[in-house]
Order: structure tokens, then sequence, then C-alpha cells
């Protein structure tokens, strides 16, 4: 039996190779996607930026895999393109992981910070997150070990300050519109399995809708973790979504 596909969408901190999700999730053959901004697509104009646009891209690598549809597991912002993908191109999703995602614009609470900022005063803000990451880690409620402290150098490296500005600016923008929102209630009417997941030090801040709630498969929370959950333990991770993809 065919392993299914599972593609993967990293947040507004890109991307989600770096705890090598293929060689840890079993069940299913894995891929992580590059939005628009970031990593070898870092070089695009950040006018073009847009969750709208980053949809079309997504929609646009998934044609490429040619593999028929994917289970599509989107990480805080990516969670918001997983499921406009869905909507558009219902097609492509065999169902959603979505992790954390942005349902609602109480959601962008560090998209909504970045952007009082000016491009200039948040690119020297952004800087400095490098410049000391065990601070920054601490900050995030994250312990740092070498580990954590590598991957998050990785994490910051992924794509430049004005590539997190602009997909802030696209986060406030468009999840604060009932486009967003009827979007997502299609994808709900259409009966695509949602699975929802949380870390447990982070789910209370996470807005999901209650009909989302009462549509979903499941709502999973992962122990001792935050919103980078991916990070701080991977290995339970990925053990979770394994079992996610096995209950379908």
């Amino acid at each position: 039996m065919n392993k299914p596909l599972l593609v993967m969408v990293h947040g507004l901190v890109g991307s989600l190779h770096y705890f090598d999700p293929a060689a840890r999730i079993g069940g299913a053959r894995v891929r992580c996607c590059d939005l628009l901004g970031y990593g070898q697509h870092r070089n695009v104009d950040v006018k073009r930026l847009t969750l709208n646009a980053q949809a079309d891209h997504l929609a646009g690598y998934l044609d490429e895999l040619g593999g028929g549809p994917a289970w599509l597991l989107g990480h805080s912002m990516g969670g918001a393109v997983v499921m406009l993908v869905a909507d558009r191109r219902p097609e492509l999703a065999a169902g959603i992981i979505n992790v954390e995602g942005n349902f609602t614009l109480k959601d962008a609470f560090w998209s909504s910070k970045i952007i009082r900022n000016s491009p200039a005063e948040w690119a020297a803000e952004y800087l400095g997150l490098g410049a000391d990451v065990a601070a920054t880690a601490r900050s995030w409620g994250i312990s740092p070990t070498p580990q954590r402290l590598e991957w998050m150098e990785h994490l910051l490296s992924h794509q430049p300050p004005e590539t997190v500005y602009a997909m802030s600016r696209a986060i406030v923008a468009e999840t604060g519109q009932d486009q967003y929102l009827e979007a997502i209630r299609r994808v709900i009417k259409r009966g695509s399995p949602i699975h929802l997941v949380a870390g447990e030090k982070s789910a209370g801040a996470w807005d999901v809708p209650d009909f989302v709630q009462a549509a979903a498969v499941s709502y999973s929370v992962q122990p001792q973790v935050g919103h980078l959950m991916m990070l701080e333990e991977p290995a339970e991770f990925c053990r979770l979504i394994d079992a996610l993809l096995a209950h379908g």
C-alpha cells in the first residue's frame, strides 16, 4: 500500500526542513514547501507577498509533485495557507492538519506587533533576535539547548526581515476579512477531514472558531511545549502526526 503524501508548510519564520520530518514520520511521504520569500524563494519582490499569493504558490508546488491529493500540514501562518488551498483547489487536499494556524485576527498577535514598527525598525529588531539566539529562545519560552539554538539560528536566517514584515502585514489584512472565514466555512462544508494540533503552553491563546472545532476529526495537544512544538520536541511531534495520518 502506498504511503500518503504529506506536504508541510511553515509559519511566519520558516522552514520545516530543519528537524528532518521525512526521516521521523514513517507513515507518509513527506515534503516541505518553502513559501515565497523563504529559502530558495527568498529573492522575490516583497510587494508580491500575500496569503493568497502563497496559496497559489503552494498549489503550484502540489501540481508539480503530481502525486494526487496530499495531506496538507500548515503551522501558524502555514495553517492559513493550507486552508486557502483546500478552498480553491479541493482536489489537492486529502485532508488538513492545522497546527496552531491563523483563523482570526486574535491569532495574529506577533504579526500585529511587528507591523506597529516601521520596516527599518523591524529589520533592526529582527537582527537583534539572531544576535543573541539564547536570549531569543528564553523570551519565546523555549529552554535553550545546543540543538534548539542551532535550529533557531536556521529559522531566523531562512528569510530576510522584509519577508517577515510583508507577511505580517498580509496576515493582519487578509485574516481580518470576512472572505477568509467564508473560505474556511466552505472547506468545512465540503467535509475535508481536519485535525487540529496545539502545544500545551500555547493552546489557550489559539482562537479556533466554534464551527471549526465542531467539525474537526480531532484536537490534539502536545504536552509541555509551546507554539514551536516541533523545535522543542520533534520526536513527539512526529509521533503525533504519524498517529493522525494513521487515523485518517
